[in-house]
């Protein structure tokens, strides 16, 4: 839902055609389509499925996707929770660019702290630096992204902290995560080593998914 969010919070800076890649349901994917009922929008996986127009591979040749597509380029793509399954991101990435127009946008969401799941496999984790080197032809300064845990809701900035919970104490009342009591208790904890599993550690982080828009330049 907090990818859905991200997308209806900046729907009015999105124009057709579209292109949703990973549009498979595997339970939980949400249906952006009703959202832009007046535009073209095209949805591809590498798999067939009741939400997928389109059956394709973005790591095939350029020529070979193209054809499967009938030509078409498009002013916004939307790529949410696909770059971690796929097993060349370079290459893909390079495909993306190339069937987005000129000033259009592209929508992506990658896991930075997320559990294994693989669809069929999982391969990476990313960082927001790490995307503006998968998308060298794209500015991600001229609208911001934010960065969105698996809670509906729970939604903070793009920082060099990516959501870390501090269990440094001093650190932790440093950036105002918590009073002075919760540090007592979690100095409490650490001392008397009564949960060592989360409290050995000086900090660890929730379910993290980083929400980025670019534009081609």
């Amino acid at each position: 839902m907090n990818q859905f969010n991200f997308i209806k919070e900046n729907v009015k800076i999105i124009d057709g055609p579209l292109l949703e890649i990973g549009s498979k349901d595997y339970g939980n994917t949400q249906d952006l389509r009703p959202l832009f009922p007046h535009y073209e929008y095209i949805r591809v996986d590498q798999t067939e499925g009741d939400t997928v127009d389109i059956v394709l591979d973005l790591i095939n040749d350029f020529d070979t996707i193209s054809t499967q597509l009938s030509g078409r380029t498009f002013n916004t793509i939307i790529c949410f929770s696909v770059l971690e399954h796929c097993s060349n991101p370079f290459k893909m990435s390079a495909n993306i660019s190339r069937l987005l127009n000129k000033k259009g946008l592209i929508f992506i969401s990658v896991p930075f702290s997320w559990r294994i799941h693989g669809y069929p496999s999982d391969y990476w984790r990313f960082t927001p630096e790490g995307i503006k080197i998968l998308f060298p032809d794209f500015d991600f300064n001229i609208y911001k992204g934010n960065l969105s845990t698996n809670v509906i809701g729970e939604v903070g900035e793009i920082n060099d902290y990516m959501m870390r919970i501090e269990l440094d104490v001093k650190k932790g009342l440093e950036r105002e995560l918590y009073g002075y009591f919760a540090a007592f208790l979690i100095r409490l904890q650490r001392r008397l080593k009564i949960i060592p599993r989360y409290f050995s550690y000086q900090y660890c982080f929730p379910p993290v998914m980083v929400n980025m828009i670019g534009v081609k330049t």
